[in-house]
């Protein structure tokens, strides 16, 4: 019996690995491998203190940040509400007042 898991789509038991990804020669359906390894991860996002951040949370920012591609900054306690927690190189997707949609990064946040 094979280890290699069943295709997403069709539910094909005859996958197999071609480099980076699981094929199904049935449905001829592609995915990356490590999608087969984690959706029982879950995602941990700490603020600068240690503390566990959600969506819909409100942080303090704790150090002046330049705005990448403009000449604003958002300064040191500007409070940010609703975040969003997404995946990237950014952690935190938000809206700052006066300046607009923003990602940052959890390590210079810190939990209102």
């Amino acid at each position: 019996m094979s280890s290699l898991p069943p295709c997403p789509q069709c539910k094909s038991e005859f996958t197999y690995a071609d480099g980076d990804n699981f094929v199904c020669p049935e449905c001829a359906h592609e995915w990356p491998c490590q999608a087969a390894a984690g959706p029982d991860e879950v995602r941990v996002v700490r603020d600068s203190n240690g503390n566990l951040l959600q969506d819909g949370d409100t942080v303090t920012v704790i150090k002046d940040l330049k705005v990448k591609g403009s000449s604003s900054v958002v300064k040191v306690g500007t409070k940010v509400k609703n975040i969003r927690l997404v995946d990237g190189d950014h952690d935190i997707d938000c809206r700052i007042d006066g300046i607009g949609q923003m990602g940052l990064k959890s390590e210079f946040v810190k939990k209102a």
